[in-house]
């Protein structure tokens, strides 16, 4: 059988926990391919909300194996938490729930490095959430990291020692920061005790013998396609590849195995930290979409910048993945909106655009727009796609039309429910 991906077209946080866990019961394996903890897919399930920032969303969905993929980073001590919380609300997961050993761990000392990076940025800052995500990826390419399979080898804190004295070599160039070393790396080894525990795969094989077995794979992304390390906002990006490509080397799979490729935006935009942002809205829209979309981050509580839907960026990230649809999410946040206006060209350079810059850090961009009415009412109480209003609808077409790409689905809330087929 074939792969299907689901991953963000904008800057992260479009909502792809959501249609993860919405469609996981369609296949057979869940795989993470890429991120760490940075992550956070928040998922409501009745009066219960979860936020992941690990574990696949698929692991709500009884009998589907969910499978933490080579790409991701994991960070030992948050992992074991998720899992604590999910043991508390009753769920059972651990029958389900795969490591690929090849993964990278995330040592103490790389969230120490990443704080103290950050913090001697001043105001050159990019945003990091202090995950340690940066200074792992680093290790990795490095070729100094240190993965799960090695936890159990007998040399492993070892190993854990010359790689902290290494980090404890390199905090000496930075100002020093508050970071409570001795308790994080109690909590660290704590953790590790448990996920020595748990099932480690070779990755590579288990997805490729499950292909051959003809069962489905669904591939999940964090972040978004705008924070990919070599095609986002650089410098202002996170340190993996978020786009499609990264799922062959994230998960061991080849590229003629992907099918569907279901890209992840919202009626409007946000962004998290620094970095350019071509439609943000510094008034009183932008303060109103903030707050009616509940728009702060799940994994560090800081509130997102907020503007209008962008057409010459999502036709870009469309381009890089190979996207074949588009759900569109969180059009409810739109209800009250007397108008709603789309980012159709960008203008730079003495010129008009549907193209990006090289350097969107160093581009003056003023965003062309066109404006739609809004539809002025909710729709909370709406049941089927045809049962949205008609400006709603109209409104969808015209995304569409600008995206020369099927919308398949669109979301008007997070709970399950509400999230209906074209």
């Amino acid at each position: 059988m074939s792969v299907d991906v689901i991953l963000g077209l904008q800057w992260g946080d479009e909502g792809k926990g959501k249609i993860v866990d919405f469609l996981a019961d369609q296949y057979d394996l869940v795989c993470r391919f890429q991120g760490g903890p940075n992550a956070g897919h928040t998922i409501k399930i009745g009066s219960d909300k979860y936020v992941l920032h690990t574990i696949p969303s698929g692991i709500f969905r009884e009998n589907i194996i969910n499978v933490i993929g080579n790409g991701v980073v994991l960070d030992p001590i948050t992992f074991v938490k998720e899992m604590n919380t999910l043991e508390k609300s009753g769920i059972e997961f651990l029958s389900r729930l795969l490591i690929a050993r090849k993964a990278h761990i995330i040592l103490p000392t790389h969230r120490f490095l990443d704080k103290a990076s950050e913090a001697a940025k001043g105001a050159a800052k990019i945003g990091s959430t202090l995950k340690g995500i940066g200074p792992t990826y680093m290790d990795k390419t490095g070729r100094n990291g240190m993965r799960i399979g090695d936890i159990h080898l007998p040399d492993f804190e070892s190993r854990y020692n010359i790689l902290k004295e290494k980090h404890l070599g390199l905090l000496k160039m930075y100002p020093e920061v508050e970071f409570d070393l001795a308790q994080q790396e109690s909590d660290f080894f704590e953790s590790i005790e448990i996920i020595r525990k748990l099932r480690l795969i070779n990755g590579e094989y288990y997805i490729n013998a499950a292909l051959s077995e003809g069962k489905k794979v669904l591939a999940e992304g964090a972040q978004g396609s705008m924070l990919d390390i070599d095609f986002g906002t650089y410098p202002f990006v996170t340190s993996s590849n978020t786009i499609s490509a990264g799922v062959c080397s994230g998960l061991g799979i080849a590229p003629n195995k992907i099918k569907e490729v279901i890209g992840i935006a919202k009626a409007y935009c946000t962004r998290v930290g620094s970095g350019p942002f071509p439609t943000e809205l510094h008034d009183e829209t932008g303060e109103k979409l903030r707050s009616v979309g509940h728009e702060f981050g799940a994994t560090t509580g800081r509130p997102r910048r907020c503007g209008w839907i962008d057409i010459p960026q999502l036709k870009y990230t469309i381009m890089l993945n190979g996207v074949t649809q588009v759900v569109i999410t969180k059009l409810d946040v739109l209800d009250t909106f007397e108008q709603i206006s789309v980012c159709t060209d960008y203008h730079y350079d003495n010129m008009i655009s549907e193209e990006l810059p090289f350097d969107m850090v160093g581009v003056d961009i003023a965003p062309q727009f066109v404006h739609y009415d809004g539809w002025n009412e909710s729709v909370d109480h709406v049941t089927t796609y045809d049962g949205l209003p008609l400006k709603t609808r109209d409104y969808v077409n015209h995304l569409q039309q600008h995206l020369k790409t099927k919308i398949s689905m669109v979301s008007t809330g997070p709970e399950r429910h509400k999230l209906f087929l074209l």
